[in-house]
C-alpha cells in the first residue's frame, strides 16, 4: 500500500457514519488503512484473526467488510462463504496474489468488488464509497415495467412469477425470497430495469463500479451465471438474461 499521510479527501457528508470491519493479518497495514478511513470519515474496527473474523461480522453487523483473502485460522474465501447465508452487507476482497482464478472464486463466494495488493489508499476508499453508495441510494427512475407495490408505493419489476423490488432491495421467485448478495442485486436491478435493451459489458461496469471497464475484469460475467439459476433461468441455455454475442447481456421482458 503506498504512503498513507494525513492528508484527506472530501468527506461524504452523511447523517451516519459508516461502519467498516477490516479483517487484515498485518497489523500495521490494517493500522494505517484504519487511520486513513477514519480521516475520511468511516468508523472502522480491526481483526486480525480468520477464525474470529465470522463471529465479528455475525455480532457486529458492519455496513461493509474488508476481507483479506491470506489470514492465519481461516481463510478469506472460507469466511465469505460462511457469512453470506446471514450477512448481506458488500465484502471487497484483498490479495497480494494476482491470479485470476482467486478473483472468479472470491466472487463465486459472494465478494462483491475484488482488488490486488499493493493497495493504493485513495483507491480503496472510492470502492468503499461506491460499495456503500449501492445499499444507500434512494430507487432510481426505471424503465417500463415498473409499478407500485401494494399500499407501500415501493418501486418493483415485475416479470410473471419474478419480482424485484429496488426500494427493498429485494427479489422473490414464486413468492419464495431468494437470496442475492448486494453486488448481485444490483447487477439484477441494472438489466431488469433496462429489459428488452442489450446492455454492453462496458455500460455494466461502468454503471455499477463507477470506473470505466478494463478488458479484463470477469466479475459481471462471476455474477450474471451466479443470478441465472437464483431467478429460475437455465445456466446453460438461459431465456431470461441472455448472452449477446460481442455485445453485452438482454434481459428478455416475457419469458
Amino acid at each position: 500500500m503506498e504512503t498513507i499521510t494525513n492528508e484527506t479527501d472530501a468527506v461524504e457528508q452523511t447523517s451516519e457514519a459508516s461502519r467498516v470491519l477490516i479483517v487484515e493479518d498485518d497489523e500495521r497495514l490494517a493500522e494505517l488503512t484504519r487511520d486513513f478511513l477514519e480521516k475520511n470519515g468511516l468508523v472502522v474496527s480491526l481483526e486480525t484473526n480468520g477464525a474470529r473474523a465470522v463471529e465479528r461480522i455475525r455480532d457486529e453487523t458492519p455496513d461493509l467488510v474488508v476481507l483479506d483473502l491470506m489470514l492465519p485460522g481461516e481463510d478469506g474465501l472460507a469466511i465469505c462463504r460462511r457469512v453470506r447465508p446471514f450477512y448481506n452487507g458488500p465484502i471487497l476482497m484483498l490479495t497480494a496474489r494476482t491470479d485470476d482464478l482467486d478473483q472468479v472464486l472470491g466472487l463465486e463466494m459472494g465478494a462483491d468488488d475484488y482488488m490486488s495488493k499493493p493497495v493504493r489508499p485513495r483507491v480503496l476508499l472510492a470502492r468503499i464509497r461506491a460499495l456503500l453508495r449501492r445499499i444507500s441510494e434512494p430507487a432510481a427512475e426505471s424503465g417500463g415495467g415498473a409499478q407500485a407495490g401494494p399500499d407501500e408505493g415501493l418501486e418493483r419489476l415485475v416479470f410473471n412469477n419474478l419480482v424485484v423490488d429496488h426500494s427493498m432491495r429485494e427479489a422473490w421467485l414464486d413468492d419464495e425470497s431468494i437470496d442475492l448478495t448486494s453486488a448481485e442485486f444490483d447487477l439484477l436491478w441494472l438489466l431488469a430495469s433496462s429489459a428488452g435493451r442489450v446492455l454492453s459489458r462496458e455500460e455494466i461496469f461502468t454503471s455499477l463500479r463507477g470506473i470505466e471497464y478494463d478488458g479484463q475484469d470477469r466479475s459481471i460475467d462471476v455474477r450474471v451465471s451466479r443470478i441465472r439459476p437464483k431467478i429460475g433461468d437455465d445456466p446453460v441455455h438461459p431465456r431470461r438474461i441472455k448472452t449477446v454475442r460481442s455485445k453485452g447481456y438482454l434481459f428478455v421482458r416475457d419469458v
